[in-house]
């Protein structure tokens, strides 16, 4: 995501072009949350599907939007920010950064995201997995806002960082794996001959980074959701979650919703490093008239 020399695009356009990638990739990220809660082995993304059509209709499917977008504004904007002001201290003179580089800036940037991330995320989760609740057990919570204070007001404040954890662990892995892998493939494909500015390449980085931050982040990802669902202390921490469910469910529990986090995550990866490349190309011709000749 380079830019010319002495133009320091704002720190929200990662979080801004999160936001915009959210509201296309909304029903596959909810579709995944209802996967890996269910604890029936022989649910399928069409069953799934079907279920929220017949009991909530084409609305169902975006139950929770208002908490995905409060989550996206404040995990994305500091992932992004810190991402980048931390891979700034491992630019080479040729304005490169190595693989090791841009990894540690994921790390960084995933930490401090997944922890001012995590208030919205609970809200997130519970409003998207509400729906599949019995009607004695659903929270029906209005909006992100009515369930952060609901969450204060009858769980105490610690709930709002319930599976903070976990979410953080992701958010470590999540940047990593897709934010630095995306700048390492960008770079390869770049040194072979692509134009840096190509939305092609844009396109192509983007893909690989969704393919492999879905499989790394997968367990973790599973394990974060059953903690933040969860009404009772049914896992004690993350390995415990982790154990457990490998233990009763078997490996492939750690895997569940795979698919649709990957339809979710692929489009919404695309989505969110395009407009993230645009909305930086914009600020820069704004700011430097000339660059729209380069």
């Amino acid at each position: 995501m380079a830019t010319p020399k002495n133009i320091q695009t704002p720190f929200y356009l990662g979080g801004l072009a999160s936001c915009t990638g959210a509201l296309f990739t909304h029903p596959m990220d909810l579709l995944k949350v209802r996967l890996q809660t269910t604890k029936q082995a022989n649910a399928s993304v069409t069953s799934v599907i079907k279920q929220i059509y017949q009991t909530q209709g084409v609305s169902g499917y975006y139950r929770g939007l208002s908490a995905a977008l409060l989550r996206q504004a404040t995990y994305s904007t500091f992932r992004f920010a810190v991402y980048e002001i931390v891979r700034e201290k491992f630019k080479r003179k040729d304005g490169t950064v190595s693989a090791a580089g841009s990894i540690f800036s994921g790390v960084v940037g995933g930490a401090v995201g997944g922890l001012f991330g995590n208030p919205a995320d609970v809200a997130n989760v519970r409003m998207q997995n509400d729906g599949s609740l019995a009607p004695e057990l659903r929270r029906n919570y209005k909006n992100v806002f009515d369930a952060l204070f609901r969450m204060v007001r009858e769980e105490g404040p610690m709930s709002l960082l319930s599976g903070a954890v976990p979410n953080v662990s992701r958010g470590v892995l999540m940047t990593a794996s897709q934010v630095g892998s995306y700048d390492i493939f960008k770079d390869a494909l770049v040194s072979y001959g692509m134009s840096a500015s190509s939305p092609v390449t844009h396109f192509s980085s983007s893909v690989l980074a969704a393919l492999i931050a879905t499989t790394v982040c997968s367990p973790i990802d599973v394990a974060k959701t059953r903690i933040m669902n969860s009404k009772s202390k049914e896992y004690k921490n993350l390995a415990d979650a982790l154990i457990t469910m490998t233990r009763t469910e078997g490996v492939s529990a750690l895997f569940k919703g795979w698919t649709p986090s990957f339809l979710r995550l692929g489009p919404h990866t695309i989505l969110v490093f395009l407009f993230l490349e645009q909305f930086k190309a914009a600020y820069i011709r704004y700011k430097t008239p000339d660059y729209a000749k380069l």
